[in-house]
């Protein structure tokens, strides 16, 4: 009997590999469909807000006037909306460059659009809800595939979603002034009523009095807490690193790093990299993704952050560098890594480690000077010795560093 007949599994796995291989998914799958749901995710949140405002000025004036807020009602049930349809459209670039942050604000403003729904705030139809519902799965079962991080990248969404959050606060307070005890006439206290609400201190002197004002401090909360929480881990996160730094490494002062070698990863083989060139007399600089744990053991000389990110690449002085070794268990964020180098100092010598022989093509296309290919070496070895072959080193050594 045929093997894919009676392997039907073993036949479909080794056809989707093929596929994946043939259309370089590794390269835009799943992260560029996801972005591309959360973008129109946002911009399906702003349009049907504003197709039942037009509706709503389409009705005759007699009928306008008799909804209690008239227009102004309507627009502040659709502002909450808007806000997270903006952020989820500039999340949705994030999302590209598979950035962290961007992936868990999304997340979060995907559960506040949703939980909106519950509210007499509501306005979006139930396939829309759906569909919210569907990209916020897809979201969660893909968390592994958003693993970079920036804090240039962290500081724009933040500083963008904590001023689309204060608008939208300003503008409502604004439109509903009339609704809350003392009345809101003015920017200062608009201003000061959206900052009150969002930190959640709340001291009692601005009441809602109506149903439309309280539901909009009710959003104008959820959304404070979100915005505020993301902003927070993305510019707090960096700094908590720095001084965790300076306590496994007290009294270290910042190097003057010439002709090194900066090796990324924190595997064994790139902890084992890094020890083999120490002992020859190189200077070395670890980037690692997160900060040692106590009783592990620290380098000499090391920088926490992403490696694929251009800005952790200065602070290591990659443009004074010798070489680049990229070591990370992810090919793909290998390849990135090159990328990176690159772009800081085009004269850089670039090694890369390829973990899976399928993706070596792949790592050849960002043209490094030097790929490891490790399971080539392995397969090989195996080969020649179940074989009887004579183990040629010249032969497995071009195997090993493929400079093709």
């Amino acid at each position: 009997m045929n093997t894919h007949l009676r392997h039907p599994f073993r036949f479909f796995q080794a056809l989707r590999h093929r596929v994946a291989r043939a259309l370089h998914m590794d390269a835009w799958f799943p992260h560029v469909p996801i972005a591309l749901a959360v973008g129109l995710s946002g911009l399906m949140q702003i349009t049907q807000t504003l197709s039942l405002i037009e509706e709503f000025l389409a009705l005759p004036q007699q009928t306008i006037e008799q909804f209690s807020g008239g227009f102004s009602s309507l627009a502040i049930r659709g502002i909450p909306h808007d806000v997270i349809g903006v952020l989820l459209v500039i999340m949705s670039l994030g999302l590209l460059v598979r950035s962290r942050l961007a992936w868990m604000v999304t997340v979060l403003m995907s559960i506040a659009s949703l939980l909106l729904e519950l509210t007499p705030l509501a306005s979006q139809p139930a396939s829309l809800i759906l569909f919210h519902a569907v990209v916020l799965l897809l979201l969660l079962l893909n968390r592994q595939h958003f693993q970079r991080a920036s804090l240039t990248t962290g500081t724009l969404f933040s500083i963008t979603g904590v001023l689309l959050t204060l608008g939208f606060g300003v503008i409502g307070s604004y439109v509903l002034g009339a609704q809350f005890k003392p009345a809101i006439s003015d920017f200062p206290t608009a201003l000061y009523f959206t900052i009150v609400t969002m930190s959640t201190v709340g001291y009692g002197d601005i009441i809602a009095q109506t149903t439309e004002a309280r539901m909009f401090t009710i959003s104008l909360i959820i959304l404070g807490l979100l915005v505020f929480a993301t902003s927070l881990t993305a510019i707090l996160g960096p700094m908590m690193n720095q001084q965790i730094m300076k306590l496994v490494q007290p009294g270290s002062k910042k190097m003057q790093r010439k002709d090194h070698i900066i090796v990324v990863g924190n595997g064994p083989f790139a902890r084992n990299a890094a020890d083999s060139l120490e002992k020859r007399g190189l200077e070395v600089t670890r980037i690692l993704p997160a900060a040692p744990t106590p009783g592990s053991d620290i380098p000499n000389d090391f920088i926490i952050g992403d490696g694929s990110d251009s800005d952790i690449l200065l602070k290591a002085q990659a443009d004074t560098a010798r070489a680049i070794i990229a070591l990370t268990e992810d090919d793909s964020e290998n390849a990135f890594i090159i990328l990176a180098a690159r772009e800081v100092n085009e004269k850089l010598k670039t090694v890369v480690a390829v973990s899976d022989a399928h993706n070596l093509n792949k790592i050849k296309r960002v043209h490094p000077d030097v790929v490891l290919a490790l399971p080539i070496i392995g397969a090989e070895l195996l080969a020649m010795a179940l074989s009887g072959e004579e183990i040629k080193t010249d032969a497995l050594f071009e195997q090993l560093l493929k400079l093709d």
